[in-house]
């Protein structure tokens, strides 16, 4: 708690250079990050809280945000919504009430869900107050395809970008011949579920699945009744979109039985699953991400170590660069608008070409103007120990890393669209 309430003041301090009178200061530029910061996902909350404070940190440093009417620095308001679509809803209109223009989220497709239909009442009914989303994390599809929104914008690659270059992974691995499905009972965990299970049809059909499991996302405390189905069925892998502490609680079941399991993960390089599979997990946990630390070359070390330095304590490593994109790109498209009006920067935004040179040479991407979904590479990265080639940066202290198995680059793991989007007058 303490260390959670030190870098909230962090986050409001960085908008006030010492020394200076709020008078003299210029008003910032808020950005609501309305997430589950207490609860089952609390850590995950936390994680990414510590992702956009850095990124605040670095565009402050620099000067803040430039427009016409003379540069404002940004700050992070931190709202809690306990991992709950109706907590959220509240805190928006909060955010909103305060014209807080930016909001951003990510941890839960449901809820990401839920703010995207609020706005677009919203952004209608007021529009002197329109507001923007900008999504980090929820990865299910529908957002950016039939559910799509002009005041919505997502930053990470959605589910069937992401399992396309797993099972492109999968499919090569020719001992593979039985595999299990397990995933969270929401709309995100039933859509992996449903997805894995045709792309394996398509990439593998000699691949048996022989297991399909939905469980409650955040309330099951012991997984093992879920890992002696996986031991009994047989299966050599399991593919999951599990996050948070039902990922981290699955894999520590999985490792309790000592069963030689691959696991093809989402999220599987951190939060505390690492360390929970330890030996187990070499060479048998895989991930998919838009970077990770051990991609290679001077850029991401210095990235890494930058973000080490800020945060040195092995618990808050946690680390992902579209998390970083995203703040840079708002600024790129609120700077490009000469203004913060939602209707302008969203306009900016279309279209709009992330650099790699934006973040030191580590990432880059464009956002795809048609469906407001970010076009960027993935990588597929293997668990293995520290100090073995390609693992130079451990994960959590644990002592063990992730290497890189494939990098696909963004026209690779491009995916059409059924975005019609509904723009404003």
């Amino acid at each position: 708690m303490g260390r959670r309430r030190a870098l909230s003041g962090l986050a409001a301090a960085c908008t006030v250079p010492g020394g200076l009178a709020l008078a003299q200061t210029p008003e910032p530029l808020r950005l609501a990050m309305i997430e589950g910061l207490s609860g089952a996902f609390a850590n995950a909350g936390e994680a990414v809280f510590r992702n956009l404070l850095w990124a605040v940190e670095r565009v402050n440093q620099r000067g803040g945000v430039r427009l016409p009417t003379g540069a404002r620095r940004l700050e992070l308001v931190r709202m809690d919504s306990k991992g709950n679509a109706d907590e959220a809803l509240t805190l928006l209109r909060q955010a909103t009430d305060q014209r807080i223009g930016f909001i951003l989220q990510g941890n839960s497709s449901a809820v990401a869900s839920a703010l995207v239909d609020a706005l677009n009442k919203h952004n209608e009914r007021e529009p002197t107050r329109r507001a923007l989303l900008l999504n980090y994390s929820a990865v299910e599809p529908a957002l950016t395809n039939e559910r799509c929104s002009f005041w919505h914008f997502r930053f990470d690659a959605h589910a069937d970008m992401r399992l396309a270059a797993l099972m492109d992974v999968l499919k090569d691995d020719r001992s593979l011949h039985k595999v299990y499905l397990i995933g969270q009972d929401y709309s995100f965990g039933q859509h992996v579920v449903k997805q894995a299970r045709a792309m394996i049809a398509a990439r593998r059909p000699d691949i048996a699945i022989v297991g399909e499991e939905l469980h409650p996302m955040g309330r099951v405390k012991d997984f093992l009744p879920y890992a002696s189905k996986i031991r009994a069925s047989g299966a050599q892998a399991v593919v999951t979109g599990n996050w948070g502490n039902d990922l981290t609680l699955l894999v520590k079941a999985v490792r309790e039985l000592g069963l030689p399991i691959k696991f093809y993960t989402f999220y599987g390089n951190a939060l505390g699953a690492p360390a929970a599979l330890g030996e187990a997990g070499v060479g048998s946990v895989l991930a998919v991400a838009e970077w990770h630390p051990n991609v290679g070359g001077a850029a991401s070390d210095a990235f890494v170590q930058r973000f080490h330095q800020r945060f040195p304590d092995p618990r808050d490593d946690y680390l992902h660069a579209r998390m970083q994109a995203m703040v840079e790109m708002l600024v790129q498209a609120i700077e490009l608008a000469r203004s913060t009006d939602a209707t302008a920067v969203a306009t900016a935004l279309e279209g709009l070409r992330f650099d790699s040179a934006g973040l030191g040479g580590v990432h880059e991407g464009q956002m795809r103007a048609a469906d407001h979904q970010l076009q960027q590479p993935l990588v597929v990265s293997l668990m293995d120990r520290h100090g073995v080639p390609g693992v130079k940066h451990d994960v959590e202290g644990s002592g063990f890393g992730f290497r890189t198995v494939r990098r696909f680059e963004a026209g690779q793991v491009e995916l059409p669209h059924a975005c019609r989007m509904q723009r404003p007058d």
